[in-house]
This record gives C-alpha cells, structure tokens and sequence, in this order.
C-alpha cells in the first residue's frame, strides 16, 4: 500500500505565452497565443516530484501562405487541452538572493480542435467549422523560482506539433506540514 507523508501541498498555477505551430501544422496556422490553469500536488514522500493536472485554450490564426496558395479566404484552429503528468525540480543553481531550480515535465495530452474554414466567395465552397481531438504528450524544461516559472513545452498531436512558451505563477492552495 501507498504510504505518504506528513507534509502535503496542493497548488493553482496560471500559464500564458506565445504558441508555435511546427510541421504540417506551421504550413496552415500562424503562431498563435494561450492560456492555462495547472493544478499541482505533492507529498514530502515523493518531493522533488509534482502531479500536475492542467486545462488549457489556444488560439492559432490561419497562415498568409495557406490564403494565398488555396480556396481559403479565412482559416483558424482553437484548441482545448487536458493534460496529466508529473514535475520534476532539480537541484538549485542559484540559492543567494532567490532559489532558482531546473524543471522538468512531462504530460499525457488530450487536445480538441475546432477549426473554422471559410472560402472565397468565387469558389461558391460552403464555410464549416470541424470538430476532432487528439491524443499525444507535452515535455517541456525550464527554471523556476518556484512562484514563478518560465517553461518552453514541445506539444507532439499527429499532424498539430507546436512548440510554447510560457510565463507561469503560482500560489499554494492547501499546505499542511
């Protein structure tokens, strides 16, 4: 049986930044811009290790090459995300005047996609919106003052790889020692 420790913390963190879409994906979007809400726990039994569970929105605009090359008059992906996985802090490498320490993540990601297409009037081609999801993982590495966090994530969806960059704060919800 798991047994935990005496000392338990449960922490809200929010997240935002610049996304950045690579491969097929950076061939039909702009970068574009999100956010998320992180929920963390850890246990003195397992620290430096964090669970973390995240939900996310992002917004990518549709590319000037894909306007210029295709039927497409206006094209854009929304993304809502789930993620499950753990955080890892390593040692400090600054403890003077703040701590600053290494992270690392790693995450299960659940991704479902609206994409609006819309076409030139000439092509007489209906707009529709498209609904899907997909399954993949998010790794990312970054420092941390623990408060605050910058995080660079590479996001692996088939066919919807993006790379982010976010400013993170957090703040304790629950502590008991």
């Amino acid at each position: 049986m798991l047994k935990l420790g005496e000392a338990k913390g449960l922490f809200l963190s929010a997240g935002v930044g610049p996304k950045i879409p690579v491969g097929a994906f950076a061939d039909k979007c702009n970068p574009g811009s999100g956010f998320d809400f992180s929920l963390s726990y850890t246990d003195n039994a397992v620290m430096p290790v964090f669970i973390n569970l995240s939900a996310g929105y992002t917004h990518f605009p549709g590319s000037q090459n894909l306007y210029s090359a295709s039927d497409y008059s206006s094209f854009s992906s929304n993304a809502i995300t789930a993620s499950l996985g753990v955080r890892y802090y390593l040692p400090p490498i600054m403890e003077q005047f703040v701590i600053i320490m290494p992270v690392v993540d790693c995450s299960l990601l659940y991704t479902n996609f609206n994409d609006f297409h819309q076409f030139k009037q000439e092509t007489k081609k209906s707009s529709f919106n498209e609904n899907y999801s997909k399954l993949g993982f998010q790794a990312g590495a970054g420092i941390s003052m623990f408060m605050f966090d910058i995080m660079a994530y590479y996001n692996y969806l088939q066919d919807h790889n993006s790379v982010e960059v976010d400013l993170r704060a957090r703040i304790p919800i629950f502590i008991s020692m």
